[in-house]
């Protein structure tokens, strides 16, 4: 096992535990410990005036220090007294597996940090975005429900095939943003295939409209009113650029509502409008409508539709409770509804997600076709027929039936036997000698073997992945590409060194080093590095060496001038040191 479990990443099922890796936290370097010392200090001085007041709380509850990347295992330890855990991951994952991870309250964490070049926003998740972002608020119960829930029902989501091309062309953006030495042109044109991508995603699928949600209120959410918005959504909490952006007039605020679900999102830019919630509880009364519209409580032929354009595996369930879970590819349809489904590929039956008895994938290879409805003339549907209802129309252990149902699939064959649920009512009726037909199209015949009737009234459900777990080999994910780690280069090495030494002088560790040895080197070597001369400067203020502090100023005024883009940077910087946090 790569990772320390608990009792919570226990529960998680295998197919989940396949996206988890160490955090290896002895790879993150002192310059990356600078880089979440910054967006921390800078964070926690400005979100204290605007964040939710959850957020400042919770930074204490889940034990997320201001001088050090957390560690995964020490953040589990708090993390399990409000009922949750973290793990770490390496950048994106697919949706549906990191919305599953929170209906088991586990935190997916990025576990890798953004550059320093990068250090206002980035679009890769990182552990700045995940630990300091997400974790503070779900100390929140109402929030933490909110987001366990959100989880529990937008794994269940359709995807589209659209949807999976959208989330590589994503990730591959993500990890070559942060790649070191990434060539422009390749970052513009990774960025220009997400803009066509979205531009030609077709009609929106379930898991394109929960994400819309999920991006408007856990990533880039308001609470309160319009007129006075407190920040909560993670993606602002750890933007040291948008947290201060979104509060601007430039920004517009709208009332959060379930129109949030039909607005698109560009990671690549700054948001140029936000949703304003006015609590947490009303995020899970938005949440509850938009999953009325969804296939898993609609049913019907849409439901059927979408688990065929999504072209992966999926669960249709039956007014008796039956559910077949595999790749559906045809339906037929009459009067707006299904009257004959099929799959195609390894398909398994299940009732209340337990697979039956004798009907794996191993033993529906081919795939599995049924028809749906009721039979053609027939008021009572055999769902709700007694025995004597069945004996009375022949369904009966031993009998050559012929039966048509609405719509006009027919099917001839010699009964078998019958799968009842608990409630008594047949689910399965299985057949010898079978041939079954529409408008004289053959779609089962005797020569295949036996043939199992899936028996239903209509479909009430469908929904993303297996009705059980155990049915199919979910361990399969294979990363198109990972995250690119820095090269080993002399320069940055040299670089690195220096940041120890004054990380280890700041926290008491060594206090032998010369600062000024460092500084002079800093100005000889590096003259484009900022952040550590900001750290020398915070050293010297605080040991009151005032001429040490002018000459360090003297030089970070040369370094604004040579790169203006860093100049907010340096000037929050030293405005953080002049003005230090009031603990």
């Amino acid at each position: 096992m790569s990772y320390e479990s608990n009792p919570i990443l226990d529960k998680l099922p295998k197919h989940l535990k396949q996206f988890i890796k160490p955090q290896n936290y002895e790879e993150y370097t002192a310059i990356n410990q600078a880089v979440w010392r910054y967006v921390m200090r800078k964070n926690v001085d400005y979100l204290s005036q605007v964040a939710h007041s959850s957020y400042v709380d919770g930074l204490k509850m889940t034990g997320i220090s201001i001088d050090h990347i957390p560690n995964m295992y020490g953040m589990n330890r708090i993390l399990k007294e409000i009922g949750w855990a973290a793990v770490a991951v390496d950048g994106f994952i697919p949706p549906s597996a990191f919305m599953e991870f929170q209906a088991y309250n586990v935190l997916v964490i990025a576990s890798d940090i953004r550059q320093l070049e990068n250090i206002e926003y980035t679009p890769a998740p990182d552990i700045i975005h995940e630990g300091a972002g997400h974790a503070p608020i779900i100390a929140n119960p109402e929030y933490a429900e909110y987001l366990r829930r959100f989880g529990e029902i937008g794994c269940k989501a359709i995807s589209s095939a659209k949807d999976y091309e959208l989330y590589d062309a994503v990730r591959h953006l993500s990890i070559i943003k942060e790649a070191n030495g990434t060539p422009q042109e390749e970052i513009d044109k990774a960025e220009k295939h997400i803009e066509y991508l979205q531009e030609n995603m077709g009609e929106p699928s379930e898991m394109a409209l929960i994400r819309n949600l999920h991006w408007w209120t856990v990533e880039y959410g308001l609470i309160g009113t319009v007129d006075n918005p407190k920040i909560y959504g993670a993606g602002l909490l750890s933007s040291i650029g948008e947290s201060a952006w979104c509060m601007t007039d430039q920004v517009k605020k709208l009332p959060y509502s379930i129109e949030a679900a039909h607005t698109e999102f560009d990671i690549t830019k700054p948001q140029p409008q936000l949703f304003v919630t006015p609590d947490f509880a009303f995020l899970s009364q938005v949440l509850e409508d938009f999953a009325n519209t969804m296939a898993l409580r609609t049913g019907g032929l849409s439901s059927v539709k979408k688990l065929i354009a999504s072209h992966a595996l999926g669960t249709l369930e039956l007014s008796t409770g039956l559910q077949i879970s595999g790749e559906f590819h045809n339906v037929i349809e009459h009067e707006g509804k299904p009257i004959y489904i099929q799959t195609k590929g390894p398909t398994a039956l299940a009732y209340r997600d337990k697979e039956l008895v004798g009907h794996s994938t191993a033993y529906h290879a081919e795939g599995f076709g049924s028809p749906i409805g009721k039979l053609k003339g027939i008021n009572i549907a055999i769902e709700d027929m007694y025995p004597r209802d069945l004996k009375a129309y022949n369904i009966y252990e031993g009998e050559q039936v012929s039966l048509e149902f609405e719509g006009g699939v027919k099917v001839e064959g010699t009964i078998i036997t019958g799968t009842r649920n608990l409630m008594g009512k047949i689910i399965l009726i299985t057949f010898k000698d079978c041939t079954v037909t529409h408008n004289g199209e053959v779609l089962f015949q005797p020569e295949w073997g036996l043939y199992d009737m899936a028996v239903g009234q209509q479909v009430v459900s469908g929904y993303n992945g297996p009705a059980d777990l155990n049915s199919f080999n979910l361990i399969t994910h294979q990363l198109t590409e990972t995250t690119i780690k820095p090269k080993e280069d002399p320069r940055r090495t040299q670089l690195e060194q220096y940041y120890q030494q004054i990380r280890e002088y700041r926290e008491g560790t060594n206090t032998t080093i010369s600062r000024n040895k460092v500084f002079q080197a800093i100005k000889q070597e590096y003259p484009e590095d900022w952040l550590l001369s900001v750290e020398l400067y915070e050293l010297a203020k605080k040991s009151n060496d005032h001429d040490f502090q002018v000459e360090i100023l003297a030089h970070l005024e040369q370094v604004k001038r040579n790169n203006p883009k860093v100049g907010h940077l340096i000037d929050d910087g030293i405005a953080l040191v002049d003005a230090p946090l009031v603990s």
